[in-house]
């Protein structure tokens, strides 16, 4: 009887399965509780810690659990620093965000031009910066701008002055120096890193694109400035889209980079919001992991707000669906 009721029941589940459609919903189960529990978990935690006074004596059980509202946040807001290193920040992406996409842009055009061998033999050469780590990506180009017998002080030191400016560039210091140059390096390095992604995508998008809609404009005596707008723009929209969105995320999170270049602690006048958040949680002592995990909400949530704003105005606009 049991063995009946067992099959019966299980009949009832595959024909609620089928009747509801939730196959694909049960075939995602397994991936969702494992972002559920790496992702949304921590995520919860940081919220906690948030709205308490939590550090090592928190952790270790020597104090007890202080809850204090949202004294971390007025605190963050209130501070100078932290709407300093959001303007870097902000900056710095304004900068960094256009450059990788037109340079990434540009290149993905040249591959889409060049012939098999040679297309496969540059975007590889490509990718290995791209898949470069960036601690030694970041020593590559601390070793480039060093004042010490750097390449680059010593090639704009014998460049004459009506071309690179009366600064003596033998020994100058760009890491020290001011915010300026530092975050000028460290836009041509975030750069140098990026681009590969994006052109490797581009060129992918542009092999969907029809060679019959490219003749035709050649036909027309159409510029290759115009193709590219009145063709393969539109048609790539959703990929640039894309790209942008997530060239904002990553730009917003430029760490590793920062903090070796700046020699953290360095100069605070250069932290960027992802050294302010690593400097009031972990450098201080003892460390404030409460803070740390304001500061992380604040910046989730204007991640959000701009990846949310984002969206929406490009459903408005039909580019994504």
């Amino acid at each position: 009887m049991s063995q009946i009721a067992d099959a019966s029941l299980n009949a009832r589940a595959r024909a609620f399965v089928r009747r509801h459609r939730l196959a694909p919903y049960l075939m995602l189960a397994p991936a969702l509780a494992g972002i559920a529990l790496v992702l949304l978990w921590p995520l919860a935690q940081v919220a906690l810690y948030s709205f308490q006074n939590y550090s090592l004596p928190q952790i270790t059980g020597a104090a007890p659990t202080q809850w204090i509202g949202f004294a971390n946040f007025t605190q963050t807001l209130a501070d100078p620093e932290f709407w300093l290193s959001l303007r870097i920040t902000v900056l710095f992406a304004a900068a960094v965000v256009p450059l990788t996409l037109v340079v990434g842009t540009l290149v993905g055009l040249l591959l889409n031009r060049l012939g098999k061998k040679m297309a496969v033999f540059v975007s590889t050469a490509a990718l290995l910066a791209w898949a470069t780590p960036p601690v030694s990506a970041t020593v590559l180009f601390y070793w480039l701008f060093n004042p010490d017998g750097g390449l680059v002080d010593w090639t704009l030191s014998k460049m004459p002055h009506w071309l690179v400016g009366s600064t003596d560039w033998a020994g100058f210091n760009w890491t020290t120096s001011d915010a300026l140059h530092v975050y000028t390096v460290l836009t041509v390095l975030v750069v140098w890193q990026s681009f590969p992604f994006i052109a490797v995508t581009v060129l992918a998008g542009l092999k969907t694109v029809p060679d019959e809609l490219y003749e035709a404009a050649r036909v027309d005596g159409a510029t290759p400035w115009r193709v590219f707008w009145k063709i393969t723009y539109p048609l790539l929209k959703p990929i640039f889209l894309v790209l942008l969105l997530l060239s904002v995320i990553w730009d917003f999170n430029v760490f590793t980079q920062s903090y070796i270049l700046t020699g953290f602690p360095g100069n605070r006048d250069e932290f960027n919001l992802s050294l302010y958040i690593y400097d009031k949680a972990f450098s201080s002592f003892p460390p404030s992991y409460g803070l740390g995990g304001a500061l992380a909400l604040i910046f989730t949530l204007i991640l959000l707000v701009i990846t949310v704003g984002y969206v929406r105005a490009s459903v408005r606009q039909g580019a994504l669906s």
